[in-house]
């Protein structure tokens, strides 16, 4: 069913809301007292971390540009989120957000490449064809697609309208079948 041979040399990318922490549909997570992680995902994170030779976290923040939460916002959460996995024995090594509008033409957000081209300019060692993108929409498939990367979609309420190398129930399922 699943051989896609990983080793330390792959990269995942993570997307956020609906992988990571649960999802405010229609809304935004705001500050730290509003991100709740998705059973197990700390600790499925930290078993992925060891797995592969970079995690990094690529999100789409309109929040920011529309001004109902600060970068600072931002960074707080995200500086939750990667102690906590930490503190199960992993690591992320960086997150990367793109905080314009939706309708702004932005090469940052996700379906472009802007976030993992960021990576691979900071991380010369990435290879997109070494390479997983997981995410609950369509766009995160596409970012993924649009690289060259294996794309694996967690099924949330969000509508799929393009159809991924693999669909699962969550990052602890993904997590699961790696380590086989």
């Amino acid at each position: 069913m699943f051989d896609w041979e990983i080793d330390h040399t792959w990269t995942l990318f993570l997307d956020r809301d609906g992988v990571i922490n649960e999802r405010k549909m229609g809304g935004y997570i705001l500050n730290v007292d509003e991100f709740k992680f998705l059973e197990s995902v700390p600790e499925s994170i930290s078993e992925l971390s060891k797995l592969f030779q970079y995690v990094f976290v690529v999100t789409n923040q309109q929040g920011i540009a529309k001004k109902i939460m600060s970068r600072c916002n931002l960074l707080e959460i995200h500086t939750y989120m990667c102690n906590e996995v930490e503190k199960c024995g992993g690591k992320i090594d960086k997150c990367y957000f793109a905080p314009e509008l939706k309708n702004e033409l932005s090469k940052m957000r996700k379906p472009n490449p802007g976030m993992a081209l960021k990576a691979k300019k900071e991380f010369p060692n990435v290879d997109f064809t070494k390479s997983i993108m997981v995410g609950d929409t369509d766009s995160d498939i596409l970012f993924g697609m649009k690289l060259g990367m294996r794309n694996v979609r967690i099924k949330t309420e969000e509508p799929i309208g393009i159809e991924s190398d693999l669909t699962l129930s969550s990052l602890v399922e993904f997590c699961e079948i790696i380590k086989k």
